[in-house]
């Protein structure tokens, strides 16, 4: 799919967590093609600087915060270096695998810290001023696997099932003070060459017979921030090439 550019977020400012890389970079690149300031934020300092320096390239504006999403320390600090924000993305998180019996503690406990605790918080500090302007927009980046049974998949798929239930429960929470909460259940995307025959592999059991390129479904992701989605939230979009509809 084709990266669009409509401009409709011009001065707008779009915080995206997990934006250094794969999925996460494609959406901001195409948030700040479409007019936003982005805060691109992720771990990885040099990665966050290319990041930007992708952005700048192209005509956007764009800056890097460095934060570890598991510690809430630091989700605090991002919040507060983010400021004011009208478009939150929560897309940060990882995924480990394993059968339930003997699955890591350790593990666990990373994933819903990042997954789930780290986008609560964010919220948590940045939805009531959208609420007080009476204008936001809030966009979870949940998984086909918060909805299928998938082997050595529960402790990940909990997660992403908890990512949707709380934007149901944001959208009926900010919605009525004008903030759109909804989310993007996607699913097999090419995001780590080295992952490209696991991709493949999930990809073929789509009706669409393939995974997704990143743009693909950050086009989703834009679309829901912009004002052509204005009656849209409390929705799960599924992006998984029909995997979730068979």
């Amino acid at each position: 799919m084709a990266a669009t550019q409509d401009r409709n977020l011009q001065g707008q400012k779009a915080l995206v967590t997990g934006a250094t890389s794969g999925l996460g970079r494609a959406i901001a690149l195409q948030l700040a093609r479409d007019g936003a300031e982005v805060v691109v934020h992720g771990r990885d300092e040099a990665r966050g600087a290319e990041t930007v320096e992708a952005i700048r390239a192209g005509g956007g504006r764009a800056r890097f915060v460095a934060a570890d999403l598991g510690d809430p320390a630091d989700v605090e600090r991002l919040a507060k270096a983010a400021g004011e924000i009208d478009v939150l993305v929560n897309n940060a998180g990882f995924a480990a695998w394993g059968p339930t019996a003997g699955f890591d503690i350790a593990a666990f406990d990373a994933m819903f810290a990042s997954n789930v605790r780290a986008p609560f918080y964010l919220v948590a500090a940045l939805a009531p001023a959208m609420a007080a302007r009476g204008t936001g927009c809030i966009i979870n980046i949940g998984s086909m696997a918060g909805r299928l049974g998938m082997p050595g998949g529960a402790a990940y798929g909990a997660t992403k099932a908890a990512l949707a239930s709380l934007t149901q429960a944001w959208a009926a929470e900010f919605s009525p003070h004008g903030v759109r909460v909804n989310a993007v259940a996607a699913g097999p995307i090419h995001t780590r060459p080295e992952a490209r025959e696991m991709f493949d592999t999930l990809g073929a059991t789509t009706p669409l017979k393939r995974a997704a390129e990143p743009a693909e479904i950050a086009a989703v992701v834009a679309f829901l921030a912009s004002p052509s989605a204005s009656y849209v939230t409390g929705a799960i979009v599924a992006a998984d090439g029909g995997r979730t509809a068979i």
